[in-house]
């Protein structure tokens, strides 16, 4: 299984990603070895996972979530999220 994630940064910006492990993930974001976009822009926090079968899945996932508008992604976040919200800082 592999997750496909939003975080939202401290400029309001919404980052997407993929992981098949979402603690150690958010743990590397909080500590700066995550991506380089994410690195300045904390504190991050967790607005969206969703669970993929598998790499290739989460890949075209992560590229339709990437390519949505601010708005979609919101609505997205709205509707559906199968974690509760937390704070990249408390992971």
């Amino acid at each position: 299984m592999v997750y496909v994630y939003l975080l939202e940064c401290k400029d309001g910006s919404l980052y997407a990603g993929i992981t098949t492990d979402l603690q150690k993930r958010l743990r590397e974001h909080r500590i700066g070895k995550g991506a380089k976009y994410t690195r300045g822009r904390s504190p991050l926090i967790l607005r969206y996972v969703e669970l993929q079968l598998d790499r290739s899945s989460a890949l075209r996932r992560e590229l339709a979530v990437k390519r949505m508008k601010r708005q979609q992604k919101e609505d997205l976040i709205a509707t559906i999220c199968l974690l509760p919200h937390a704070d990249v800082e408390q992971t």
